[in-house]
């Protein structure tokens, strides 16, 4: 159950780390926490001593927005390491859980002994690195009364040491440190190191074996993921992000992506079978390295534009029990369970370079599939990889910027960028604008100003890409017809800013997206960065600036998401085995303590599984940029417009780019290439438009928020109100219910 940091804070940028310092008293943990609105970070110390109480409260937001309660959830996968772990462990003997999380399988294996008859030693131990889950699987296995079962060791599995740690090889392992694409926990080297230092010669593993599937797919909405130069070459403004000759200098990282790929079902046409990648047995060393070249019959003919892949677990020697993370359009076997949706497992999708390969029916397409010690890649054969160096000898290295797939498509989509165009050309008609400030990461903003405001000197900040984006600027400018001494990239915090940095000229135009380099798990209004940056900008800026965009709004609806709901809801009893207490640690929804709000959570809502809108889009907010960052709150009624169970509230920010209100940015569920974020309810409220009904269900509901700009956070409040003619209208507020005046 082991998740990285990358699961365990998906805010912080790349760099983010945690540090460990222990002696014989205590056990401490510094770990990076981010600001969102300033981009900076600092370090929070995690003790090990708080364990109860008040203290312990330090590790529920670093838990609270991770994968874990999600997992936790998955009965299906439960159930088959249940099944797995019972049938594996037929006599006493030593199991090792590396990864072991909240304990959970650690004590299937204590019960499971607990079952056989012998007299030979009986031992579990659990072996997890990320402190603040040791501290609540100790919770939790004291709630089961098994804390004297189950030895727990606050280290890495390559960490652990003969003697002090464990008195002998253990005979089992068992283990679920896997994401979607399998490797990308640590598997194999947690494995080598598991088979040569820790684990008796043939062990005994559940899961018992890994396989690796693929299947060649045509997308052409996978394609606008990766191939920006191919997807702006009609765009109206003229800008080249991605110059003939250039091609790889913006790009996505050569990488397989997780993406719940049954959301693009029916845009997804399938080119072949299934077919068999590689199989990893945990009960042997696995090899670091390993290549597989292989021969796939076309079944259709078309564009390959990706390869999605999945895996299948065989936990069981005997081959009776398994779970696969396949996409719908794949029929299992009876025997193979396939879980509901989930977030934790997805499928993995590896782009194939530029628009892709045409193939025939029936043609032999040679892949070339490969993995290291953390992640697969593939290569059509006619395609392999070489140095990339471009025209004129340039290294691509020295300047290549890596986006997410998503800001790739956002980059290549004509309206976006038409929105752009036409937002800078009709908000500058009528004024002279001599300096130009681009606040944010956007190399697209950069160019499009210097395109057309010619006279105008453009600065750009670039917090998150600094030097590198300078570098990228140079070479693309002249592809775009822009003199390089046009542009600028200041390499300064902006609280040092001074008018000898602005070419001693106030700057007439303050320009955003906005978009932040790193910031992709963020929710939406984390990127209000962008206000907090305009106010300490504030020195620098003319009395009369023009602020794009001039304001944000943030709008909502209630929505029901059941499968989201159901994969945060609050843990009650998994297979046997208590773990309520890790509710409120883990951000579960439903019956926390009072004064407790479950977190807002950023999802693409449109993967979300089965989603619906259940009333009007709503506004609740309306932020000024053209003032300073302050407090705000805002309050709105709104209608319900169709019955259904609602889950929660999604919420998102429309950006007004200009003062005339006429163009205006979307962020909301029906734009696939932004996150929305989620306010889960404690528990589902039954709703329907007035009249609609016995008058017993929700026809409106009041929802507040406020935003706190020293945090960046927002708060959520919602009082659904019931329709009843005989009583009026009442507020229904965690499972209470008040009448509401006439």
């Amino acid at each position: 159950m082991r998740r990285s940091l990358l699961h365990i804070l998906p805010l912080l940028p790349r760099s983010s780390a945690t540090r460990t310092m222990s002696s014989e008293s205590t056990q401490r943990l510094f770990q990076l926490k981010f600001d969102p609105l300033t981009g900076n970070s600092e370090w929070v110390v995690i003790e090990e001593r708080a364990e109860e109480g008040d203290a312990d409260n330090s590790q529920k937001p670093l838990l609270a927005t991770t994968s874990y309660l999600d997992m936790l959830n998955d009965s299906t996968r439960n159930r088959a390491f249940r099944e797995a772990i019972d049938k594996t462990i037929s006599k006493p003997c030593h199991v090792l859980d590396i990864g072991a999380g909240t304990g959970l399988l650690s004590m299937m294996a204590a019960r499971a002994m607990n079952s056989v008859v012998g007299d030979s030693k009986r031992m579990v131990t659990a072996c997890e690195s990320y402190l603040p889950m040791v501290k609540l699987m100790r919770k939790v296995l004291r709630l089961n009364g098994m804390e004297r079962k189950v030895k727990v060791i606050n280290k890495r599995s390559d960490e652990l040491q003969f003697g002090a740690d464990i008195a002998s090889r253990a005979d089992v392992l068992v283990s679920e440190i896997l994401d979607s694409e399998l490797l990308g926990e640590g598997l194999i080297p947690t494995l080598q190191h598991a088979h040569d230092k820790l684990l008796v010669e043939d062990p005994l593993t559940v899961p018992y074996r890994a396989t690796i599937y693929g299947q060649l797919v045509e997308s052409t909405y996978l394609w606008k993921l990766h191939d920006l130069h191919n997807n702006e070459a009609k765009a109206s403004d003229g800008i080249h992000l991605v110059p003939v000759g250039l091609e790889p200098i913006i790009c996505v990282k050569p990488q397989q992506y997780a993406m719940h790929c049954d959301a693009i079902t029916n845009e997804v046409k399938l080119l072949s079978e299934p077919f068999k990648v590689f199989e990893f047995d945990f009960w042997k060393r696995p090899e670091s390295h390993a290549e597989n070249e292989l021969h796939i019959k076309a079944t259709e003919s078309g564009r390959v534009h990706a390869v999605v892949s999945w895996w299948m677990l065989q936990l069981d020697r005997e081959g009776t029990v398994f779970y696969s993370t396949a996409p719908k359009w794949i029929s299992p076997p009876k025997n193979i369970r396939a879980g509901d949706w989930c977030d934790h497992w997805k499928q993995c999708v590896w782009f194939i370079p530029r628009n892709g390969a045409s193939i025939s029916k029936d043609e032999k397409v040679h892949l070339i599939a490969s993995h290291n010690d953390t992640t697969f890649s593939y290569h059509l054969k006619t395609q392999i990889p070489r140095g990339e160096v471009l025209q004129h000898g340039i290294n691509a290295e020295n300047f290549k910027l890596i986006y997410p797939p998503e800001r790739i498509a956002v980059y290549g989509d004509r309206e976006w960028r038409l929105a752009m165009s036409l937002a800078i050309t009709n908000a500058s008609q009528g004024r002279a604008l001599s300096v130009c400030m681009v606040a944010d990461d956007s190399v697209f903003l950069t160019l499009l100003v210097a395109s057309i405001l010619k006279t105008t000197r453009v600065l750009s900040l670039f917090p998150g890409i600094r030097e590198k984006g300078g570098k990228y600027l140079q070479v693309v400018a002249c592809a775009n017809g822009i003199s390089a001494d046009s542009i600028k990239v200041i390499e300064k915090r902006i609280s040092c800013l001074t008018l000898y940095d602005t070419f001693e000229k106030k700057v007439d135009l303050l320009i955003s997206e906005p978009f932040y380099y790193g910031n992709d798990s963020a929710l939406p209004w984390h990127n209000l960065r962008f206000w907090k940056e305009r106010t300490m900008l504030d020195s620098v800026l003319s009395d009369d600036v023009l602020i794009m965009p001039s304001r944000g709004i943030l709008r909502g609806c209630i929505m029901s998401f059941p499968d989201l709901w159901n994969s945060r809801r609050r843990l009650g009893t998994i297979e046997g085995f208590y773990h309520s207490v890790a509710n409120s640690t883990l951000g579960a929804c439903g019956e926390l303590p009072e004064g407790e709000e479950g977190p807002c959570l950023a999802f693409y809502i449109w993967q979300c599984g089965e989603y619906e809108e259940l009333s009007e889009i709503f506004t609740l907010m309306e932020f000024d940029f053209s003032k300073p960052i302050s407090p705000y709150s805002g309050k709105s009624q709104v209608k319900v417009t169709k019955a259904g169970i609602c889950h929660g509230i999604a919420l998102w920010i429309d950006w007004v780019m200009d003062p005339k209100n006429s163009i205006v940015i979307s962020t909301g569920p029906d734009k696939r290439f932004w996150k929305q974020g989620v306010k889960l309810l404690a528990n589902p409220v039954t709703v329907g438009a007035r009249g609609s009904g016995e008058g017993r269900e929700c026809c409106s509901a009041v929802i507040e928020a406020s935003f706190d700009p020293s945090s960046g956070e927002l708060d959520i409040r919602h009082t659904f109100l019931q329709c009843s003619e005989a009583f009026g209208p009442r507020a229904v507020t965690d499972d209470k219910t008040v009448t509401i005046g006439q």
